[in-house]
């Protein structure tokens, strides 16, 4: 888990020594099966990781490490705001990643339509976590004071920000009641347009009106960037999409795909979203090969049957039994929890080989009860016990190998 603390212009000795020092003492004592802590301070920001032991309850462990964040605000230096609490686990790896980019559009804007419009829709997919887009310019209110200009009224910066906040704030009023009607008031005093921020007062000298413009330019900016995405030479913005949990990953995509059909029309029509990593082309790949090694082993072995035995009803029963058996293994995952992975698959692909050995030894040795002159079903029964013991041999000895994975 990690816990992210900022707070802007804290140098990083400050926010060591201030915030991380306090957090890490009060995570020692309140949160359990803690294995280490690891930390690093810029300035800023912190980044406070938790690494837990293995048999750890996630959940009572995040519940814990929120309810410390939220006790310690207290003794932290004033204007601390809450943390980010972020859990990772081994299955929390990018599933898809998404270049959002197009001509007209800035870097501030693709960052807005990134962070405020796709992003939020992109929430409400089971097992999809969207972390912040990188790259792009974050917007923000910019006041832009000319130092000359305070000083020749006799101003400081603080005299801006203390007008600003005066001034640009929200307050309850209640209602008014006219005759039969009661109406609700609003004293909202915020600004709706930017550059009203530049016609607020700052103060009154000698009669004359010192106004924001006079001394500072509002405008609608962005802060310093921090990081540059670009895709293909061009500015852009990148947005990953991360799996949690047990969540199936072609699930998640074609749910990402379908959010992102939805809301098209809420987009600017000059904007172009490219995906750029795509993890369920591996997964189909995957799923493909096992289909397609399955068919092939299928009618290799039903061609071999036919050809060796002279059996049409021996080579359906092998023609059958593949499918059949992969179909059975894919329920006892289902039943088991188990999602179709890279390992299941290659595990799939791995035991219709043995399958096919197995399913060959067992319709041999079933022939050659027949020619003894047995009855059909003797001849079943018989030849299957004969061979169960070596055939559970073999696939005991090819199974061992695969031991070690699981330590």
């Amino acid at each position: 888990m990690t816990v992210v603390w900022q707070y802007a212009g804290l140098s990083a000795q400050e926010m060591s020594t201030r915030i991380v020092f306090n957090s890490e003492r009060g995570m020692t004592t309140t949160v359990n099966d803690i294995e280490h802590i690891e930390s690093q301070s810029l300035n800023g920001i912190s980044i406070i990781k938790i690494f837990f032991q293995p048999h750890v309850n996630i959940g009572s462990a995040v519940a814990q490490v929120t309810s410390i964040s939220q006790v310690q605000l207290r003794s932290l230096p004033p204007g601390t705001t809450p943390p980010f609490i972020i859990q990772y686990n081994a299955s929390s790896v990018p599933v898809l990643q998404l270049g959002l980019s197009g001509q007209g559009l800035n870097e501030q804007q693709l960052n807005d339509l990134g962070q405020n419009t796709i992003r939020t829709q992109l929430a409400t997919i089971e097992g999809a976590q969207t972390p912040f887009p990188y790259g792009g310019k974050q917007r923000q209110i910019q006041v832009d004071i000319d130092l000359h200009a305070l000083e020749a009224k006799g101003l400081s910066p603080v005299d801006v920000v203390n007008a600003i906040n005066a001034q640009n704030i929200i307050a309850p009023s209640g209602t008014m009641k006219v005759d039969r009607f009661e109406y609700a008031i609003e004293t909202n005093s915020a600004p709706s347009v930017v550059n009203d921020l530049n016609d607020l007062p700052i103060k009154a000298v000698n009669g004359a009106v010192i106004y924001i413009r006079d001394v500072a330019h509002v405008r609608d900016g962005f802060p310093p960037q921090t990081n540059i995405v670009r895709v293909n030479g061009s500015r852009a913005i990148l947005m990953s999409i991360m799996k949690t949990g047990s969540s199936s990953t072609l699930d998640i995509i074609k749910g990402v795909q379908d959010v992102l059909a939805n809301i098209k029309g809420q987009l600017p029509p000059q904007l172009k979203i490219n995906a750029l990593s795509d993890q369920s082309i591996f997964v189909r790949g995957a799923i493909n090969g096992v289909v397609r090694e399955a068919m092939i082993a299928a009618c290799l072995t039903a061609v071999m049957i036919l050809v060796f035995l002279g059996s049409w009803r021996s080579t359906l029963i092998i023609a059958v039994s593949i499918p059949l058996s992969i179909l059975c293994s894919l329920t006892m995952l289902y039943a088991l929890g188990e999602t179709i992975n890279i390992m299941t698959l290659g595990g799939l692909a791995l035991a219709v080989g043995i399958l096919v050995d197995d399913a060959t030894v067992e319709i041999e040795n079933i022939n050659r009860n027949l020619e003894s002159g047995k009855e059909i079903e003797q001849a079943i029964l018989d030849g299957a016990a004969q061979i169960a013991t070596p055939a559970l041999v073999s696939t005991l000895a090819i199974c061992i190998v695969f031991v070690p994975m699981f330590f």
